[in-house]
């Protein structure tokens, strides 16, 4: 796959592309809060119980939206929904017409990268069901925190 990335849209990937894209962070299986009256998002630590903490994969990819309900489809996201993703999303920084990162496995053809990174929720996170007031208590601003010069 030659740079497929910088040279076509979201929107005109194959699926096979489209997978390709996603870094491995998990990040958009943390459980995450809106506020009703600013539409602010916060970050919890809190995972989807189908995330694989070690691989920060789904256990249950093929069939996850019918396991959990909940599960965020990326590839039906509108531009403004995919703002909502955290700022080193490769489906975010595409959207906003930035570059991947240089520890993105596409550039660095390592799969490990983002984990070696740091972007990964490997060792950061929790499991469990819990109340909204509960769910407050686990708020993190790790998921929207970025360490590198190139994710400008």
């Amino acid at each position: 796959m030659e740079r497929f990335w910088e040279q076509k849209y979201l929107s005109e990937m194959t699926r096979a592309e489209w997978e390709a894209l996603c870094d491995g962070c998990g990040k958009c299986c943390l459980v995450k809060l809106q506020d009703e009256e600013t539409a602010d998002i916060v970050y919890t630590n809190v995972a989807c119980s189908q995330l694989d903490e070690k691989t920060c994969r789904c256990k249950n990819y093929e069939k996850r939206f019918r396991v959990e309900p909940d599960c965020i489809n990326l590839a039906s996201l509108d531009h403004e929904q995919l703002l909502m993703m955290p700022p080193s999303c490769a489906y975010r920084r595409l959207a906003e017409g930035k570059s991947l990162p240089d520890w993105h496995p596409l550039i660095s053809n390592d799969e490990l990268s983002t984990k070696r990174a740091g972007q990964s929720v490997s060792g950061k996170i929790v499991y469990g069901e819990f109340s909204i007031t509960e769910l407050e208590d686990y708020v993190v601003n790790w998921p929207l925190e970025l360490h590198f010069e190139n994710l400008s």
